[in-house]
């Protein structure tokens, strides 16, 4: 039993430290790719001893290519996140990081902040205010008799979702054809290429919203279980519901408000840890968040290396990786799918 545990102990501390070493490993590897070609040994140089590598390689490496791979790892982390605890919290295996309205919420707010402001630093402020007004819409929307209940929230989250799409249509038949509405649908598609250092401040919102869902892994499997009978296990269902979805919009509206609308991280990542290590969200979140760190950097890797002119990653995201799942599905047969 002694040899038992002390091996289920150094597995935890192997899995551990490689859903650790994994996101900052690809990190990494992508600054060593890019359409300014750069030698191994001159990124290398670059990191260590900058002041011994020409000024465009500095600018490449520091500049260009570590803060997209900060923020998309960031960004990947936290939509993969957000996912699997609404996932447990709402009991339903096709809920995504948006179904509170928040990447709709976002897209009203960002189209304001190009309509009316110009863009700029606007519209990532425009956009994280109006993906937490969705949410705290969609929980009002959801009450019924002073109780909200995971039913009528996914309802309330339908409604105000709807609402800012049809808010979000009104903008785009009133912005300029030839300036605004190009950066609105730009948008949309979800891009790391304006990303810079300043930006990374919304890194802070989204390390709070993974460290509340972290901490309540333990409350996403009593919830999982249905109110009733998390209720009669002792739990505080209310208090540990608003903590998982305070989390969890922490971080979707931070992640959607610096990279755009990207929608299926949320919804497949958490399915792919399910397949990889179970339904545990002790495992599954620290699993799903180093998963959908790594995809996101890969995704932002290949947006700007595949050709000549940068892809979406929302679109590429939708192309690379529905087929992958898919094949994944196949192959584990639906393993751990529910």
């Amino acid at each position: 039993m002694k040899q038992t545990g002390a091996a289920n102990r150094t597995r935890g501390a192997a899995l551990a430290a490689a859903l650790v070493v994994l996101p900052v490993l690809f990190v990494l590897l992508s600054l060593f790719f890019g359409r300014y070609p750069l030698p191994v040994r001159e990124v290398l140089a670059a990191l260590f001893s900058p002041a011994r590598v020409p000024l465009a390689s500095r600018v490449a490496v520091w500049q260009l290519r570590l803060p997209r791979a900060l923020a998309a790892a960031f960004v990947g982390a936290s939509l993969a996140a957000s996912g699997a605890a609404f996932q447990s919290v709402f009991r339903n295996p096709l809920v995504s990081s948006g179904i509170l309205g928040v990447s709709n919420g976002a897209g009203f707010g960002a189209c304001v902040a190009i309509v009316c402001f110009g863009g700029g630093v606007y519209t990532y402020l425009f956009s994280f205010v109006f993906a937490l007004a969705a949410v705290v819409l969609s929980w009002f929307a959801g009450r019924i008799s002073r109780v909200t209940t995971t039913i009528t929230m996914i309802l309330g989250g339908t409604i105000v979702g709807a609402f800012f799409s049809a808010l979000v249509s009104i903008m785009k038949y009133v912005a300029d054809p030839y300036s605004q509405l190009p950066s609105i649908t730009f948008w949309f598609m979800g891009s790391f290429s304006s990303v810079g250092y300043s930006r990374l401040l919304a890194a802070i919102p989204m390390t709070i919203g993974m460290a509340l869902i972290f901490l309540s892994r333990w409350r996403l499997n009593v919830l999982s279980m249905g109110e009733r009978e998390a209720a009669a296990l002792g739990l505080d269902v209310r208090r540990s519901r608003f903590l998982v979805i305070g989390g969890a919009t922490l971080c979707t509206a931070a992640a959607v408000c610096i990279s755009g609308t990207i929608g299926w991280v949320g919804l497949v990542i958490p399915h792919i840890g399910r397949m990889l290590i179970g339904n545990n969200n002790q495992k599954l979140v620290p699993v799903s968040i180093s998963l959908g760190a790594c995809f996101m950097v890969l995704m932002d890797l290949l947006s700007r290396t595949l050709t000549g002119a940068e892809i979406p990653i929302g679109i590429l995201c939708a192309l690379i990786g529905t087929p992958f799942f898919v094949y994944l599905l196949k192959k584990t047969r639906g393993g751990n799918w529910t």
